[in-house]
């Protein structure tokens, strides 16, 4: 099953039998004092820089998200997808919990946008999918409900599924529907990671469809977070999970190479590629 977005000349293809699909988690003011300042003062010049950095480290999507205390949203977010539209060829992640933002966001959007993101509750469902639908969009799909993110694989599992037919139903194809399996920090429970990773594989079985990843969760809190999300990024992967939200630059190489592990670089072009371009002087 393949997943495809766009942006004016670039189509990128999600599939279980493809490269790993990198989504660039940089423009997103959570924990970043900085962008959180320069959104407020409507100054998007740091949307433009990583906007470009993210690509030219090998992220193939790039997510925008600009909500923060303070933002107009349904204003500034689709002033954000212009600039980046404006800097980078490649296709975008449109990232917002607000409707109106979104509908303000995709109206300008030109190419076939990915929505971050629509959850099992009932609120989302019902605002979220008919605006996935008006313009022809991928969605991602939390598994989280109107009782929270649930503790346990199988009710992750239950969500996915719920998620799955309401957007069916809704006359949006389950290829176009990514589940992610909400990753939460190992330092807080231990077990998450299991969880999470029980879920992709049980998801992957019983739902087929692509499978997305906040992968630099699961190390919130602890030191060196850069050799576990690379770890767990890779298992996830193994498992299934064929597009992955992270910070391009510190994941990408680790991804090129898992993927050449699971035989998805015929002769290890793509690997070869990045490793001459990472010791080119610029």
């Amino acid at each position: 099953m393949e997943t495809r977005v766009s942006s004016t000349t670039n189509e990128v293809v999600i599939g279980p039998d493809r490269p790993t699909v990198l989504v660039g988690e940089r423009i997103n003011p959570a924990g970043k004092r900085k962008l959180q300042e320069a959104l407020r003062a409507n100054d998007l010049d740091l949307i433009r820089h990583e906007a470009m950095a993210q690509a030219q480290a090998g992220a193939d999507i790039i997510d925008i998200n600009v909500g923060t205390f303070g933002v107009d949203e349904v204003s500034l977010l689709p002033r954000a997808v212009q600039l980046a539209m404006a800097t980078v060829d490649i296709p975008l992640c449109i990232d917002s919990a607000k409707p109106d933002a979104l509908d303000a966001a995709l109206r300008v959007y030109q190419g076939r946008a990915l929505v971050n993101s629509v959850t099992g509750e009932e609120k989302s469902l019902n605002a979220i999918l008919p605006l996935v639908k008006q313009y022809g969009a991928a969605v991602i799909g939390l598994v989280q409900d109107d009782s929270g993110i649930p503790t346990t694989s199988e009710r992750r599992v239950a969500v996915a599924h719920k998620i799955v037919a309401r957007a069916e139903a809704a006359g949006i194809p389950r290829e176009d529907v990514l589940i992610d399996c909400l990753a939460s920090s190992i330092g807080a429970d231990t077990a998450s990671g299991l969880t999470v990773l029980e879920t992709i594989r049980l998801i992957k079985e019983e739902l087929e469809v692509n499978l997305t990843l906040g992968a630099s969760n699961i190390s919130f809190g602890l030191p060196d977070r850069e050799l576990i999300n690379q770890s767990f990024a890779a298992i996830a992967v193994a498992l299934g999970v064929t597009c992955l939200i992270t910070d391009a630059a510190k994941i990408a190489p680790s991804i090129l190479a898992t993927d050449l592990l699971l035989a998805r670089d015929p002769y290890a072009r793509r690997y070869i590629e990045s490793y001459r371009a990472r010791r080119t002087p610029r």
